[in-house]
């Protein structure tokens, strides 16, 4: 019933036509590659912006704060010449050097100024203790507290942090 003419068209038609399926696919496939690569380069391109930005910039912060950290733990420490004095005990002596750490370099000039009335101070606060009072450990904390007090009154702000006795002698 079919003749060869009709073979041949109905097989150049499957064949056509089944050439032009495939033929979109491909054209579709490479649209497909091109646009997925695309996004894959932006993905990539995205990361690595964000990565950068996220932790470079956190890690400039944190050298900075570093930096901050280490001026803010700077100690500056003002040094007064040795106290020797008498003790309210008769015949004892005590020979102290004391420091003092400050909370603010810029108030180094102010403490040198007033150095006279802090060391009038410390030996009157010095010179009315006892060698009892003075000699345990727990008595040179009081007396390390009662220094700062009154040379931070003396100040009349709170100029120091802290007393270091770096000679403490008593005879």
């Amino acid at each position: 019933m079919y003749s060869d003419k009709e073979d041949i068209m109905i097989d150049e038609t499957e064949e056509s036509s089944s050439e032009s399926m495939k033929a979109p696919s491909k054209g579709l496939g490479k649209k497909m590659m091109i646009i997925l690569g695309g996004i894959i380069v932006l993905l990539v391109a995205g990361g690595y912006v964000g990565y950068s930005k996220l932790f470079v910039e956190k890690g400039k912060t944190q050298h900075a704060n570093s930096k901050e950290e280490k001026a803010r733990e700077k100690i500056i420490l003002y040094s007064m010449d040795p106290f020797i004095l008498n003790l309210s005990d008769p015949g004892r002596h005590l020979k102290v050097a004391v420091q003092f750490e400050m909370r603010r370099e810029e108030d180094e000039p102010k403490v040198k100024e007033i150095s006279p009335k802090l060391r009038d101070v410390i030996i009157m606060l010095l010179s009315s203790k006892t060698t009892d009072s003075v000699s345990s450990p727990e008595g040179k904390f009081q007396l390390k507290d009662e220094i700062l007090l009154r040379a931070n009154q003396a100040m009349e702000k709170d100029v120091f942090k802290n007393v270091y006795f770096t000679d403490f002698v008593m005879q």
